[in-house]
């Protein structure tokens, strides 16, 4: 008994020294920072365990998602049998209880799915130990898949391969379960925009006339063919925009775009509206985090996401083009978090 306690206390030790690590390390890659899974379980035993060889489990887990590490969350659970387990050729049967501890790598396939490796260890407790099956810690790894939903939940579904350390013996679980995220991150705050200081005019005794740019796009009211122009814009010489950043950002691996953009997108399209002759090419980009090739549709489901958004404006969307340009021109480093916020966004090019 004085053992088993022993083993108890380790596993706890274990799993306390896993929940600081995560604490240390959440700030997911996904848009939440925790996910509960309820699931349940099937086990298959090896064939010398003197168990059934197999039995059903129901469990829970809680997931830490991490943020610039090489792992994307630390997996704390337990599962249980359903009832009690056979010993075989006795009139004997047990409860098992199994706590544990994984570090899981998540591979994304598109929006929606990805599959996921896991590694780890725990403890699996025995209610009666008989036949060499006895409380103690395990090793255990396993692969698995998950779909998300629109409502940002996810099926679940793995199988995981347990061997103990004491006695050697060996385990194959299958698990499903639903993934419910919780503790959702604050969306990234708008650029704010810096008005450029105001020059202080020395006072002169013959004043003298004023050249105006009331749009302060750098062309003089006189020579300005469109005085409107849209502050974040660049123009040609004769004042016309010829590129207009969007000033929309987007989370990682998404493209949705936030309700804090509405204004903006509303602003651009009623200066199309004002100019029925003018067509925009709307250009998606992301930051380096991802394959080039997941990045490249991930850039044109953001333009196609900004496309259709202005078309919610009465905007003809013969008058717009969707491109992509995935991770290939970047407007600031993708080695710092700010960086990486900054590239993942929209320009508008301006065409006749």
């Amino acid at each position: 008994m004085i053992e088993k306690n022993g083993i108890l206390l380790a596993g706890k030790k274990l799993l306390m020294t896993s929940l600081i690590c995560s604490s240390v390390l959440f700030a997911a890659n996904s848009e939440y920072q925790y996910e509960v899974t309820p699931m349940i379980a099937g086990t298959i035993t090896e064939g010398n365990l003197d168990l059934d060889r197999n039995y059903a489990n129901a469990g829970i887990s809680l997931g830490f998602n991490l943020d610039d590490s090489m792992f994307d969350q630390v997996e704390l659970g337990f599962l249980r049998t359903l009832g009690d387990v056979d010993y075989k050729n006795s009139n004997e049967n047990t409860s098992i209880t199994r706590v544990f501890s994984n570090l899981v790598k998540e591979y994304k396939l598109n929006e929606k799915s990805s599959l996921y490796a896991l590694v780890g260890a725990g403890v699996e407790i025995y209610g009666n130990e008989q036949f060499s099956n006895e409380t103690g810690p395990f090793a255990n790894y396993g692969f698995g898949y998950k779909y998300k939903f629109d409502n940002d939940m996810a099926i679940k579904t793995d199988i995981r391969h347990l061997i103990s350390f004491d006695q050697g013996n060996n385990n194959v679980i299958y698990t499903v379960g639903l993934a419910i995220p919780f503790g959702k991150k604050a969306a990234p705050a708008a650029p704010v925009m810096k008005e450029e200081p105001k020059a202080v005019e020395t006072p002169k005794k013959v004043e003298e006339p004023k050249v105006l740019d009331s749009d302060n796009d750098g062309v003089i009211d006189s020579l300005d063919k469109e005085p409107n122009t849209m502050s974040g814009a660049k123009v040609d010489a004769e004042g016309a925009m010829v590129m207009v950043d969007l000033e929309i950002n987007f989370p990682i691996n998404s493209s949705i775009i936030n309700k804090q953009y509405n204004n903006r997108i509303k602003e651009f399209a009623e200066f199309l509206n004002n100019n029925p002759k003018l067509k925009a090419t709307i250009e998606g980009h992301t930051d380096y985090t991802g394959s080039e090739k997941y990045n490249q549709w991930l850039s044109e489901r953001r333009a196609s996401s900004t496309v259709k958004a202005l078309t919610k404006y009465n905007v003809d969307a013969s008058r717009l083009k969707a491109v992509g340009f995935g991770e290939t021109k970047p407007i600031a480093t993708n080695k710092t978090k700010e960086g990486r916020a900054a590239n993942r966004r929209i320009n508008a090019v301006i065409s006749k």
